[in-house]
């Protein structure tokens, strides 16, 4: 194994170290990293784990923002109304 639990080929250790490094390129080498995951790992931990490991990254970094992004997108949706909110409107 090149990198660890969390980076397994190290892709997203090497994103961090390439000058230049484009948005566009950063999300094709996010979902390369995801496609290499174990079975079952969980994605949004292991992303939480590389935003800490690499937090000495300048913050406008575009892998920085691939992975944020990445939990936003991942978050369970929020409930919006249910029985209460029809009832209010009349439903």
């Amino acid at each position: 194994m090149k990198g660890d639990l969390h980076d397994t080929k190290a892709l997203i250790r090497e994103a961090f170290r390439i000058d230049g490094i484009t948005g566009a390129e950063c999300r094709t080498i996010f979902l390369d990293w995801v496609l290499g995951l174990p079975d079952g790992q969980d994605v949004g931990a292991a992303v939480r784990a590389l935003l800490v490991r690499h937090a000495d990254a300048p913050p406008d970094h575009p892998m920085t923002r691939v992975l944020e992004q990445s939990l936003r997108a991942t978050a369970p949706p929020r409930r919006r109304g249910g029985r209460d909110a029809r009832l209010r409107a009349g439903g």
